[in-house]
């Protein structure tokens, strides 16, 4: 299954840095596995991690690489990273509605970041395979009724009973299925027509025109058919040039549960490798990056890109010991770091991380996650998140590479194409604390709807044009 127009293949030229020696796809049952669900029937996952093992890929090596390549651009400064997607995905939200309207969002963000900045954005989804989620605490108490936490439909139910809270084995099945039905989706809608340029003005939803971003939106669409049309007019055959018409979206998802990433690891005899493919781009949590954890050691030993998120506890000497171990070889287009410290302390945390990484001799891709270190709960009583908190973190991501001289490589937004009040502010129709129950429908943390998705990538393009041009 592929995603991209022309499937990049590996070349013989093209050499991957071997597993960690004594690296199996099982070696990681012999370290210790943070945020794991507790199975009550051992059996039941075992025979379902046996059936998986036997499923085709999600996703295929040379796509895998292709992204790779990519982000080896980003590292080196020409290019862009955008990762967005949903918090939690459900396994409800995998109908052609559900995928348009997120793939309708991060095209719409990725327009106006390159039309913005002038460099190519790299396109990485938080789609299909999003399905868990690390927990503060295993348990949640309502009413002095104690149960297992929500951890995604991957794990569990969110209704609270003891039925729907279980883990349920069963569930690595359906997310699989699921993943391959949103993969499907994407496919038909990145290679059929929908992400043709010639469509800029139908991504924008009506219910986003009337703000202030959405009309600044359609001014940079308008500004975009007329070049189609100027270049039309030159000469320029628009319609046999597929970069107009197709897209390349890759997918990524949180490596939470190693007993599903293992039965889709899959060695491959042309690129003499192992990967992980159930998605291009997996990463590693702030919860989960433990240097002798179980999913620090399985990631270790497949090829693919590997995120890791950096949150205010790590400190230097972690972060370059991190980076030794996923990527002893200095490959590029292999890590993206991503901090997710929070406003008003990025200025102070971020550069000796910069600088650590920097003298150890790797380049990553560095990406700025904005959502989760300004995460607070409402008088309301709502988790939320300020989009001045969201804004000012990424200004203060951007003069921090200013001062140290590396590349702002991208952003990690939590979004949804759906009309939710989930984050507070916005130019037009703000939201206010008294709004967020009109339609707050995360399944864990809060998202931003599409026009503040809009204003957010509108003032992250200027502050990117003003560092570039600097």
């Amino acid at each position: 299954m592929t995603l991209l127009p022309t499937p990049p293949v590996i070349t013989p030229q093209e050499s991957l840095a071997p597993p960690p020696r004594g690296w199996t796809p099982t070696s990681w049952h012999d370290h210790p596995a943070a945020q794991q669900p507790d199975y009550p029937d051992p059996r039941a996952l075992h025979r379902v991690t046996e059936t998986l093992a036997l499923q085709p890929p999600l996703v295929l090596p040379g796509e895998i690489l292709g992204l790779r390549r990519e982000l080896a651009g980003v590292a080196a400064g020409e290019g862009f990273l955008l990762q967005a997607g949903d918090c939690a995905e459900r396994f409800a939200s995998c109908t052609e509605d559900g995928v348009r309207g997120k793939l309708r969002v991060i095209l719409q963000l990725a327009i106006v970041l390159t039309f913005g900045s002038g460099l190519p954005v790299v396109k990485v989804g938080r789609i299909a395979g999003q399905f868990g989620k690390p927990r503060s605490s295993p348990t949640e108490t309502v009413d002095g009724v104690e149960l297992p936490a929500f951890r995604g439909d991957i794990v569990n139910g969110p209704e609270f009973d003891p039925a729907s809270r279980r883990p349920d084995a069963d569930r690595l099945l359906r997310a699989y299925h699921h993943s391959s039905a949103a993969l499907n989706v994407l496919r038909a809608l990145t290679l059929g027509g929908f992400a043709d340029l010639g469509q800029v003005h139908a991504w924008n939803q009506e219910s986003v025109r009337r703000s202030a971003a959405g009309r600044r939106y359609e001014k940079a669409a308008d500004d975009i058919s007329w070049a189609l049309r100027f270049m039309s007019a030159c000469g320029v055959d628009t319609g046999a040039q597929p970069v107009l018409h197709q897209t390349r979206l890759y997918t990524s998802h949180e490596a939470l549960l190693p007993a599903y990433e293992q039965a889709l690891t899959r060695y491959d005899e042309h690129g003499r490798a192992w990967f992980g493919t159930s998605a291009h781009l997996l990463w590693i949590g702030d919860r989960t990056r433990q240097l002798d954890g179980a999913h620090v050691e399985l990631l270790s030993g497949v090829a693919n890109p590997l995120g890791v998120k950096v949150g205010p506890s790590t400190t230097a000497g972690e972060l370059r010991a991190l980076c030794e171990r996923l990527d002893p070889h200095r490959s590029p287009g292999r890590l993206v770091l991503i901090t997710r410290l929070g406003a008003g302390r990025s200025g102070d945390l971020l550069p000796p991380l910069l600088r650590a990484v920097r003298e150890a001799g790797h380049l990553p891709v560095w990406a700025c996650d904005p959502m989760h270190g300004n995460t607070f709960v409402s008088p309301a009583g709502y988790k939320t998140r300020r989009l001045t908190d969201i804004t000012a973190e990424i200004g203060e991501f951007f003069a921090a590479h200013a001062q140290e001289g590396t590349h702002p490589g991208g952003l990690h937004l939590e979004l949804t194409g759906d009309d939710v009040t989930e984050c507070l502010g916005g130019e037009l129709d703000e939201i206010v604390d008294a709004r967020l129950g009109t339609r707050y429908e995360t399944a864990c943390d809060p998202r931003l709807n599409a026009a503040q998705s809009l204003e957010l990538a509108f003032r992250s393009a200027e502050i990117l044009r003003a560092h570039l041009s600097a």
